[in-house]
């Protein structure tokens, strides 16, 4: 079994690359479907835990900025003995502007550079077993690199 934590600003391709990668082997887990959630954190581990214990893949679709939003999804990956895979999407503050104001419903830019102060790459010393690094297009076609730090 696997969880995929997704790693980057909103609107810098996340979802999108879920959908067309992972969709088919993982499911989805994103505190954006339930925004009106009491406790969104406990509701998600919930989740993760019941996709894990019914022996299914998991991908978190959260902007995820930093280790105290990785540590319990790491934590949780290890309680059913599941491997923890990173997906990193670089920095581009100019583009997920861009595809953020194409959005149906934006999410405000301070909230974007909320995240920003947020960010940090991850490593694999901070629990993960593999990271990718995975880039976008204009054309929203997806580069991704096995990496031992993202960049």
């Amino acid at each position: 079994m696997e969880v995929a934590i997704l790693i980057g600003l909103q609107a810098s391709g996340k979802t999108t690359f879920y959908r067309r990668h992972l969709a088919a082997t993982h499911d989805h887990v994103s505190k954006d479907n339930f925004p009106n959630a009491r406790k969104p954190q406990k509701r998600q581990l919930r989740m993760i835990s019941a996709a894990l214990s019914e022996g299914r893949n998991v991908a978190v679709d959260n902007t995820n900025p930093a280790p105290a939003q990785w540590a319990p999804l790491i934590q949780v990956a290890r309680d059913f003995g599941a491997s923890v895979v990173g997906y990193w999407f670089p920095i581009d503050v100019a583009a997920s502007i861009a595809r953020n104001a194409a959005r149906p419903e934006p999410v405000p830019d301070v909230g974007l550079f909320a995240t920003l102060g947020l960010l940090r790459r991850p490593t694999l010393s901070d629990g993960f077993d593999r990271l990718y690094s995975v880039r976008i297009s204009d054309t929203d076609d997806f580069t991704v690199t096995e990496t031992t730090t993202c960049q």
